[in-house]
């Protein structure tokens, strides 16, 4: 959303409501659902979650979708307008870290499909901080995320507004072992590759629901 907190919700999407006739509906959804601020209830389930899907996009609106792991806690709440996380070097594009040196906006989306069938929508500004100078700041950070790994550096992140994603569709997905290994698969830099070959998505390294052991950085 490009929102104030005066008026929450895009001029897009105030055009659209009123184009459709749910300009009321909506209205009653940001009233009754839209924080400026992360209730507690909002803050414990965070604390919970063991993975967050990130959307970033760079100084001219280009975006990219990501999606970092970790144990629970791994995004760790500051205090209830505040989240940080680390961000390790992973196959150096640094796409998301890069945006938000370009663009501070940031949306976050917390499902939890296994126990709460819910979903949390975080919005805010991002900027990066040193390791060194972010525990300083917060000494109670954790410090084995990604056991053996240091953090480059972690995004701190200012809540602009939190808000419910509905259970209506959220599948059921339970945790499950990883495949043994010794499968055939093309490594991950020919997976998608036009010549790459393979029958089966269960093979050796791939992470399966719920089996999450560190941020795992894709493109971003």
């Amino acid at each position: 959303m490009n929102h104030t907190h005066e008026s929450p919700g895009s001029t897009g999407e105030r055009r659209l409501q009123r184009l459709l006739g749910t300009a009321d509906q909506a209205a009653a959804f940001y009233d009754r659902q839209v924080q400026t601020r992360l209730t507690p209830q909002m803050a414990d389930f965070i604390r919970r979650q063991t993975m967050v899907f990130l959307s970033t996009s760079d100084a001219g609106g280009a975006c990219d979708v990501t999606f970092r792991a970790g144990p629970p806690g791994f995004v760790t709440v500051l205090d209830d307008g505040t989240l940080t996380y680390p961000e390790y070097r992973g196959n150096g594009v640094l796409a998301s870290a890069g945006n938000i040196t370009e663009n501070p906006h940031i949306g976050l989306l917390f499902v939890d499909f296994t126990h709460d069938h819910i979903g949390l929508h975080v919005n805010g500004a991002a900027r990066l901080q040193r390791d060194e100078d972010q525990r300083r700041a917060h000494p109670g950070l954790p410090v084995d995320t990604a056991p053996g790994r240091r953090p480059e550096f972690w995004v701190h992140i200012t809540v602009e507004e939190a808000y419910v994603h509905c259970s209506k569709h959220i599948p059921h997905l339970e945790p499950a072992p990883r495949p043994r290994a010794g499968a055939q698969r093309p490594k991950d830099a020919d997976y998608f590759a036009p010549h790459a070959e393979h029958q089966s998505p269960a093979y050796e390294g791939e992470q399966t629901a719920g089996t999450h052991t560190g941020s795992r950085p894709g493109r971003g």
